[in-house]
């Protein structure tokens, strides 16, 4: 493996130890010889949360990647959650793109203002630019360790009464948010996220019904559903455990595009089909980590 496949490595040994649906939906599509392994799976693209203040957000984080091949691309703003996006092109074909999306800190009321600059004003300086980039073990352990101390499970409580994206990122920091099951390369109606989606229920995962078990873009073109997050165990500075929303698992068909449609499914490759991401679509998958769908 070159370093930028061993940062990604980690970064999915890691989420896959920590989110047990990853392994009931492979296990599930191996039972019923959807994939003969786990490594059949085409990874969509990876997902990153982070908090726009200095030295931090998307301007920090983005260095790791564009340094290993990767291209910005489009830019998404949510005016509702508050947050800015972009999508990253991968450098080749089989690797994941990336979706790196920053809570917009500034638009927060004041007092959650107060509570994140607590925690991130002990950043004084952007970690990354202190990283040897070329030395995927040492970035691996960046994007799993702590930037700021533990929050206070009160801290915690308060951004989440405004910003649950605020108090996810807070406690979780740059733990994988999703990794994305490519649903269209699957054989029969199973390459169909609605039928896919039937599969998942069947098998007892909970789906995310934000704006629909499927949420789909305008043109038709990309589809996407994922599963509600996982409970964890989380300890706070305090001491007090609480459960807590960890990360899920997303899944997309991205459709052919017009004028290839007539192409056989050995011939059918990434630039055939729709391309990039979907405000609308990404709004609602956010909501996986929210009390309106882990409260269900």
């Amino acid at each position: 493996m070159n370093n930028l496949e061993l940062i990604l490595d980690g970064l999915m040994r890691r989420y896959k130890e920590r989110v047990p649906d990853v392994n009931r939906v492979i296990a599930a599509m191996i039972a019923e010889g959807l994939i003969t392994a786990a490594q059949d799976i085409e990874n969509d693209h990876i997902a990153f949360r982070t908090i726009g203040v200095p030295h931090l957000g998307i301007q920090s984080l983005e260095k790791i990647f564009i340094y290993h091949g990767y291209t910005k691309k489009d830019y998404y703003y949510f005016g509702e959650k508050k947050l800015d996006a972009y999508w990253y092109a991968p450098p080749a074909p089989q690797l994941p793109r990336i979706f790196i999306s920053e809570l917009r800190v500034k638009d927060l009321s004041a007092g959650a203002q107060q509570i994140i600059h607590s925690y991130t004003d002990e950043v004084t300086a952007d970690p990354v630019d202190a990283l040897n980039l070329d030395d995927a073990a040492q970035v691996d352990a960046f994007l799993h360790s702590g930037l700021w101390r533990l929050p206070t499970y009160a801290d915690y409580a308060a951004l989440a009464a405004e910003s649950e994206y605020a108090s996810w990122t807070i406690y979780n920091r740059y733990y994988l948010n999703h990794f994305t099951i490519s649903v269209h390369n699957l054989q029969g109606v199973y390459g169909d996220i609605a039928h896919f989606n039937q599969f998942l229920e069947k098998h007892g995962l909970k789906l995310n019904d934000a704006g629909g078990k499927f949420k789909k873009s305008p043109d038709g073109l990309l589809l996407q559903s994922s599963t509600v997050a996982g409970m964890i165990t989380a300890t706070f500075a305090d001491g007090e455990q609480h459960p807590i929303p960890g990360s899920y698992v997303e899944f997309a068909e991205r459709r052919l595009l017009p004028g290839y449609e007539h192409l056989p499914p050995g011939a059918r490759r990434r630039e055939h089909r729709r391309e990039g991401f979907e405000a609308a679509n990404a709004n609602k998958i956010f909501e996986s980590t929210y009390s309106s769908q882990t409260n269900k």
